[in-house]
């Protein structure tokens, strides 16, 4: 990966612009304790690494932010929204403020990138074509892969894929990014591209919370990090 053109410029975080606040968070899968006694806030316009091996707990306090594992611990809010206390029937409205990315991009095989859009913005409420067919195009062409939208995935490179899954998340333009491992299985010039444009999103006001276990990543796009490790987590900024 060559020198990031950007480095992930942090900003000082007011209380009235906190978007995740978790306090004495405990994580359990089954009968395991997975982390134990986790607090931290994120701000608006933070970039925030969770940092950790495979297995350490990573993807599990992802989950549990939107909402797929129950919360344990005295608080959780995430967008407004209080994962201690949340409806069934909020959950939806939650992961609408929430972009989500996935290491395996998720994308519906038998569809163009568009209809893969497409059918995301349908799902979410959308009815107007014209504006769907403009947003579409928006977010492709954040993610610099508008002259892709009629492709299919499988025509797709890794990198363009993990890019037409960010310009997915940015479509009802999300308070938070919460990104799960997105270079994991990228050559390091994709992954390079991919981060940039996760950096430009950063500096342009997006809140990006990224886990992953490379640490060549974080040492080229230092940012705020959460280390995870035996069932702990620690914060580089104390």
């Amino acid at each position: 990966m060559e020198e990031a053109p950007e480095t992930i410029q942090e900003e000082t975080v007011q209380a009235s612009s906190k978007l995740i606040v978790v306090e004495k968070a405990v994580v359990i899968q089954g009968e395991n304790t997975i982390l134990d006694d986790v607090s931290f806030q994120i701000g608006t316009g933070e970039f925030v690494y969770f940092l950790g091996r495979t297995g350490s707990g990573k993807s599990s306090l992802l989950k549990m932010l939107y909402a797929d594992l129950p919360f344990e611990g005295e608080e959780c809010m995430v967008a407004g929204f209080d994962i201690k206390n949340i409806r069934s029937r909020d959950i939806p409205q939650l992961r609408r403020k929430l972009g989500m990315v996935f290491q395996d991009f998720q994308l519906l095989t038998d569809r163009s990138v568009a209809e893969n859009l497409h059918f995301v913005l349908a799902a979410t409420g959308w009815r107007d074509r014209t504006l769907m067919s403009n947003r579409i195009d928006e977010v492709l062409e954040i993610a610099s892969v508008l002259h892709k939208k009629d492709k299919m995935p499988h025509q797709l490179s890794g990198g363009e894929q993990q890019k037409v899954v960010i310009a997915r998340a940015l479509l009802n333009n999300p308070d938070l990014l919460l990104v799960d491992e997105p270079t994991g299985n990228l050559d390091p010039q994709s992954s390079e591209e991919v981060l940039n444009t996760l950096v430009a999103l950063k500096n342009s006001g997006k809140t990006i919370l990224m886990a992953t276990h490379d640490m060549l990543v974080v040492e080229k796009y230092p940012a705020r990090t959460l280390w995870f490790n035996d069932g702990h987590v620690t914060d580089n900024q104390g």
